[in-house]
């Protein structure tokens, strides 16, 4: 079969990921870690090949599934990377099976088309979307690294083998912050710019995207504001990040699914 166009290129190379993200732990007793790295090194080759190939093809579609699946691709680039510098770090196979699951769903629920009105800043703007929630996805993943490490703690276990505690502290706010410039980025230029990126037809309004992006904003400023003032640490601050977590998912992937899969709607 003669492959001639980005969509049929696209769902090529989600085949090969999918296939190298499971094909690990399908065969992780007979696997040794060399050839491990090297088969999640090319799921995550072909994941991103996938997701640059989809923003060739015409028209350009987005939605919640999508947007799910760059933002999995970023949280495996975090990961990529700083277990070169902490090689302690876990979850190699949660990651593969995330990346596969969103691969898998962007197969199923591609989104709508942007619309044609819309400015050349407007996959601009969606890159620093994305790029603050994968930033917040890495922060709740360390998050879950740390309460794992704590409970283990607790209970009496050996901790050695993953990265010390206050190291796992320390990059989880990190992401944290760095995802909060990157929301309030997202937040001024879509009230301020909505129009001229957008189109005039999809200026800033108050929806449900709107009201739980405000709302995941304020949670994780008062969680920022919460540690520099008060100190807050542990399952307070952890519990107030997974909140801020959930507001940012409903606000885009949330309230997508709703429109395109329930409603069965394009805007």
């Amino acid at each position: 079969m003669i492959l001639d166009s980005a969509s049929s290129w696209s769902l090529l190379l989600s085949g090969v990921a999918v296939f190298a993200y499971l094909w690990p732990a399908l065969r992780a007793r007979h696997l040794g870690a060399m050839a491990t790295r090297i088969w999640v090194g090319l799921a995550w080759l072909a994941h991103g090949a996938t997701l640059a190939l989809s923003f060739m093809d015409t028209p350009v579609r987005f939605g919640f599934a999508p947007a799910l699946s760059v933002t999995a691709w970023l949280i495996a680039t975090s990961y990529a990377v700083e277990s070169h510098v902490f090689p302690q770090l876990p979850a190699r196979w949660a990651l593969s099976a995330m990346g596969a699951a969103t691969l898998v769903l962007a197969w199923m629920f591609p989104g709508k088309a942007l619309p044609v009105t819309a400015s050349v800043w407007l996959p601009v703007h969606l890159a620093v979307a994305i790029s603050c929630y994968g930033l917040f996805g890495v922060a709740v993943v360390h998050a879950w690294f740390m309460t794992r490490a704590e409970a283990r703690m607790r209970q009496g276990f050996d901790t050695h083998s993953g990265l010390p505690l206050l190291t796992l502290e320390r990059l989880t706010y990190r992401f944290v912050a760095a995802g909060f410039v990157l929301l309030s980025a997202t937040l001024v230029v879509g009230y301020w710019f909505g129009d001229l990126v957008y189109g005039s037809d999809h200026a800033w309004r108050w929806d449900h995207k709107t009201v739980f992006s405000m709302l995941a904003w304020l949670t994780f400023a008062t969680l920022l504001l919460g540690r520099a003032r008060f100190g807050w640490r542990g399952r307070r601050a952890v519990g107030v990040l997974y909140t801020g977590a959930v507001f940012l998912f409903l606000a885009y992937v949330g309230s997508r699914f709703v429109i395109e899969v329930i409603l069965g709607r394009s805007a």
